[in-house]
């Protein structure tokens, strides 16, 4: 089955990836002491305090249930969302999604072709939400919904650079994809366009590089330490 034919309904939510879980070449050896030492703390996961933990995670998650650590990102994820559209199969989606796991964005958004490339994200699709829209018009109908303004980004005759705009708190950061960058439809529906200030001959800089610095624009902002 095709990605156009899957008949997913708008903003729905992907199937748990079969991928495994990347490994360090170094990581947390398994707990010492044996099973009579192990924390009595629901977070941990037993197999994981048996064999050691060396998944691509941060300290404080070492040995946790993959479902302890969403959880507690969901305590305290940020109010943007980021939205890609995948037209092409951009080899930089994987790259985003993890991105925006680092800086805790609340949803990510996948618009049009419901399959994307995993290999970038290294698997933090795990710990991070996502949403798939069939199509931009879908996308804009739940943005519209959830009273987030949308902010695209592409360097277009109009955009303006995102380091003297007021970047709202809560909004959807919307990207495009390598090369064409956004759909003249995803650029309609934008309730404001930016874009990132260059000094160099290129005339464009690779999407997953564009979308880390925005989303770091709004952390530096907004993001409470």
């Amino acid at each position: 089955m095709t990605d156009e034919s899957s008949g997913a309904e708008p903003g729905a939510a992907y199937p748990e990836p079969e991928h495994p879980e990347p490994t360090l070449p170094h990581g947390a050896p398994p707990w010492p002491g044996g099973p009579e030492a192990w924390p009595a703390d629901p977070h941990y996961d037993p197999a994981l305090l048996e064999s050691g933990d060396a998944r691509n995670v941060i300290d404080r998650y070492r040995y946790w249930r993959m479902e302890a650590i969403v959880a507690d990102l969901d305590a305290h994820r940020h109010p943007f969302h980021v939205a890609i559209e995948n037209w092409q199969h951009d080899l930089n989606i994987g790259s985003i999604v993890r991105t925006a796991n680092a800086f805790a964005a609340e949803t990510v958004h996948i618009i049009g072709r419901r399959r994307w490339n995993r290999r970038g994200a290294m698997v933090t699709d795990r710990y991070q939400h996502l949403l798939h829209h069939p199509g931009v018009a879908d996308f804009v109908d739940w943005a519209r919904a959830a009273s987030l303004p949308i902010i695209a980004v592409d360097n277009v005759d109009g955009s303006r650079p995102v380091d003297e705009v007021d970047l709202p708190e809560r909004c959807v950061l919307l990207f495009g994809q390598e090369g064409p960058g956004l759909s003249d439809e995803a650029l309609a529906a934008a309730d404001l366009v930016v874009e990132i200030t260059q000094y160099g001959s290129t005339r464009s800089i690779n999407a997953s590089a564009a979308a880390a610095i925005v989303m770091h624009e709004w952390v530096r902002r907004h993001a409470r330490r």
